[in-house]
This record gives structure tokens, sequence and C-alpha cells, in this order.
């Protein structure tokens, strides 16, 4: 058996996303910016005009031009906060972000950091939440920019948005989230939460890679990263990805919250069956407000990487941390922020799940878990006596 539990790194396309994409491969290939040439592009534009309108009217967006499509989450992050900041450093050049932010905000974070900008980096609590005192004393006249992930890739915690967000915008500094793991399994929309920039990730949801979307309320100084000709509203220079675009939207329109009911009974059923089976166990991030597809757990006095390993040997793809990060051998950064051990770190395995994932898979990998957890622990040195 071959069992797929690594969907928070990226996930099985739908069939029906691929359906829609092929004719753009082969039939309608044109670039979009010829449109002014002949009718070939004005095909291709008006599959993308519509795919645009398509993703705003479920993201909550008051206008289409409000979706900017990029290559991926990572670059959407990049020109939230680095376009953001360049757009307005007359107005301060202080910036606010958590510890346990994807890799790609903390990087544009540090950047702005080498080029004069100053960045507050919020702790969080041991349930990876953010200090949210911390952010009401965080906040100054200089600041222009709050970037607070929606839920955490690693840990699946689910941040207390909603006060998150009144707080920043009673103080009128824009807000960015990265909900790039999170949507659309948690129905945020920015007609019911003041967010100024939202990234979204839709080969996290059954669409293709290669393309991100990123949400720019109108009215919001943003400065483009790439230059060159004026597409995406001259707010990102490129020609667009029209397939990955097509997809995306089709993504967005088909998703179905009943998978998102099925995903969590099949977590209710890992989780019981590791607590209940295996001992020394311990779930990072929240129990209660966690995402439905996630979920954390150190394994005490072993290696996550070994166990990752064996696992891997049984046809069961998981994962010791982000994808991003795991492959160097430093603990996760996130887990270290939320107060656990290198040990603990160094002992967590990510279990994320799909709409493709079975019960049948759950009870294999958990059977198979068992066996190697207490294989690798009579092996252990670790916390023997």
């Amino acid at each position: 058996m071959r069992v797929y539990f690594d969907n928070a790194a990226s996930t099985r396309t739908d069939e029906r996303v691929i359906e829609a994409m092929l004719p753009y491969f082969t039939e309608k290939y044109a670039i979009p910016t010829s449109q002014f040439s002949h009718s070939f592009g004005v095909e291709v534009s008006d599959a993308i005009s519509l795919s645009r309108q398509t993703i705003a009217s479920h993201v909550g967006a008051s206008d289409a031009e409000e979706i900017i499509f990029t290559s991926s989450g990572t670059e959407a992050n990049n020109l939230a906060i680095k376009g953001v900041a360049y757009a307005n450093s007359n107005s301060g050049k202080h910036l606010i972000t958590s510890q346990v932010e994807h890799l790609s905000v903390l990087e544009s974070m540090r950047k702005l950091e080498q080029e004069g900008f100053e960045v507050t980096y919020l702790p969080v609590d041991s349930s990876g939440f953010i200090d949210i005192d911390k952010l009401k004393l965080s906040l100054r006249d200089d600041t222009i920019l709050v970037s607070v992930q929606l839920a955490n890739h690693e840990t699946g915690t689910l941040q207390n948005f909603e006060e998150i967000a009144n707080i920043v915008k009673g103080k009128g500094v824009l807000l960015h989230t990265d909900a790039a793991i999170s949507y659309p399994y948690i129905n945020i929309s920015a007609d019911r939460f003041p967010v100024d920039l939202m990234t979204i990730s839709p080969h996290k949801f059954y669409g293709p890679k290669g393309i991100g979307i990123l949400y720019v309320k109108k009215g919001t100084k943003i400065t483009k990263l790439i230059d060159g000709g004026f597409n995406e509203f001259n707010i990102r220079a490129g020609s667009e990805n029209v397939p990955g675009i097509v997809g995306a939207a089709k993504a967005v329109e088909i998703f179905d919250y009943k998978d998102v009911e099925k995903i969590h009974k099949l977590k209710g059923l890992l989780v019981r069956r590791i607590e209940q089976e295996i001992s020394d166990v311990e779930l990072n991030g929240s129990r209660n407000n966690a995402l439905p597809q996630i979920a954390n757990y150190t394994f005490s006095y072993i290696e996550g990487e070994s166990v990752s390993l064996r696992l891997d040997f049984e046809g069961i793809a998981v994962t010791t941390g982000s994808a991003c990060y795991s492959r160097n051998l430093q603990a996760s950064y996130i887990l270290i922020a939320m107060g656990k051990s290198h040990e603990q770190a160094h002992g967590s395995i990510r279990f994320s799940l799909s709409k493709y994932n079975t019960e049948e898979e759950i009870n294999y990998t958990v059977d198979k878990l068992a066996e190697i957890v207490e294989d690798l622990r009579k092996l252990s040195p670790l916390g023997k006596e």
C-alpha cells in the first residue's frame, strides 16, 4: 500500500482541474497580451478574466482586479511584504510578524531588515498562538504592515485572526495574512475580515503548482517586484500562466466543504488511534483551534527522521516538519518557538490529510507507526535510566 500523508506540502490535482487546464496547453496557447493583435489572444485573455472573477467572488473581493496572479504562494508573500514596504516607506519602516510564519514571510522580513527596515517578531505560546498583548504593544505610529498567518503550516494551529485583524485595523495599519495552507479549508473572505492582502496557494487544495494568488484590496499601495511589462495591472510583470490560472479558478470553484468534514473525521481517527495505542506522544499545536487536515506529534525518545524513513519503507509519506524546511538537520524553528526542546522538535512528525485519503490508510499507517516507534525505542538510548 502507498499512502500519502504530506498534503500540507502539496495535494493531488483534481481530475476536473486537469480537464479544465488541458485546452490551454494544446488549443488555446496564445499569450494574453496578444489580444491586441489577434483573436487567439482574446480567447486566453477572456479565460483569465473569467478565472479572476470566479476567484474574486469566492474570496469576497469587491473587484476582480483585486486578484493578482503570481508563480506561487512564496512569490505572493514576497510581493505582499516587500511590495507594501517599498511603497509605504515614506510613512514608516516598521513591520510586525510572528516567529512561526512560513519561511517566505520570514526571509522577506529579514531581507527588509538588511535594507534598513525594522521588524518585530511576535512570540507564540506553547500551542502556537501569537501573544496578543505583545501585538498591541508593538504597534507604533511608524508601523506600516502586520503579516500574520491564518494558520500554521506545520502544526495546524489556527490563529485568533478576527481579534488580530480588529486590533491591527483599529490602528489603521495594513494587514497581510498568509492563508496558503488554510484557504479554503477555513472559510476566510475579504468581505468578512478586514484584511488588506491575502496569499492563496491552489496546489494546497487540489489545484496546480506554479500558480499563486494574492488578494490586494483596492487602494493598497504596493510596488511591483518583477520589472518588465504591464501585466496584472502593472503589479506583476511576465506572461501569465494561463493553464495554471484556469486550473486555480477551477480548484476554487469545485472545492466542497463535505470533503472537509471527511478529512476532519479521518484526522479524528488518526488522533484517537495514535494516542490510545502509542505511549509518550504529544500533540503539537492547538487541539481545538486547528486546521482539519494537519496533526503534528512528538514521539519521545526517538528521532522523527528515523520514524519518517521507516514509514517510507512501508510506503507511507510523512514529513518531520514543513517540506521547505526538512532538508537541513536543524530542529523545527516553529516547535522551538513554541517552547519545545531540540529533542522534542527533532522527534516530531507531521501528518497532513486530503480528501483522497481513507480510513484504511489511517489504520494501516497507525499499525505500522506503532511497530516502528516500539522498535526504535528499543534501540534508542534516550530516556533510558
